[in-house]
């Protein structure tokens, strides 16, 4: 039995790209991409955490399965954290995995990959992803968050910090955070009921709320950057890529 339920937050709200869920690409809403990519990833379950009706008719359309969720909640964790009470009451599922819904084109292989470092140590509360920067403009970027942690084994990195300024300082690769998480379940639970940290305020950084309180974050470290759909340029590319060959 499958240790992992896949769950992707959805809102209607974006200010800049309008009803981003329910964008079409090649005939099909961009929530529904995100959602194939994801069960392709054969961890577990696929439930999106949609917080409107239009985007849960979306998803059942295409044969997935969705929930209706507060619309007001602040960010997609407390999202899914409430869909797991509906989805998953009795506790069936060890692992959590937050993809974010508007990540038409990911891999599902860094989907898979994303649950290892819980899988591989027991002290590891949350689990994510990061990419070597290889671009120079990347590396002070404040739009590119970089994760500064110290490799335990080759692509694997602890975690000691977030941040938009370019660190580690000195010679040697920075890494680039990609923000999809794998969450022990009682790690989610306790970081949904955590006030926002001084720092997680400051950087704009949610994850540096489970790292103030002493929560472990743990990076693998994958070859490429899932394209993130914010604006219609954005869009636009998802659809060249998603174009049917």
């Amino acid at each position: 039995m499958s240790r992992s339920l896949i769950l992707i937050p959805a809102r209607l709200a974006s200010t800049r790209l309008p009803n981003k869920p329910l964008a079409d690409i090649h005939g099909e809403a961009m929530i529904v991409h995100v959602w194939r990519r994801a069960r392709e990833a054969g961890i577990g379950p696929v439930v999106v955490a949609a917080d409107s009706r239009e985007i849960v008719d979306a998803v059942k359309a295409a044969g997935g399965e969705a929930v209706l969720t507060d619309p007001n909640h602040p960010s997609g964790s407390d999202r899914i954290f409430e869909a797991l009470q509906t989805v998953d009451a009795a506790g069936q599922y060890e692992f959590i995995i937050n993809v974010q819904g508007d990540l038409p084109t990911i891999d599902p292989r860094i989907v898979a990959v994303s649950v290892m470092p819980l899988q591989l140590d027991s002290r590891v509360d949350i689990a994510t992803l990061g990419v070597e920067i290889t671009r120079k403009e990347d590396r002070t970027n404040p739009n590119v968050v970089k994760i500064v942690g110290t490799e335990i084994v080759p692509r694997h990195l602890r975690a000691f910090y977030f941040t938009r300024a370019t660190a580690p300082w000195g010679d040697g690769p920075l890494y680039h955070h990609i923000g999809l998480y794998a969450y022990r379940r009682e790690a989610l639970e306790r970081f949904v009921h955590l006030p926002p940290s001084p720092l997680e305020k400051r950087e704009r950084l949610e994850q540096l709320r489970a790292l103030e309180a002493g929560m472990r974050i743990d990076a693998r470290i994958v070859d490429d950057v899932p394209l993130g759909v914010d604006t219609a340029d954005d869009l636009e590319r998802a659809r060249e890529l998603l174009a049917p060959r």
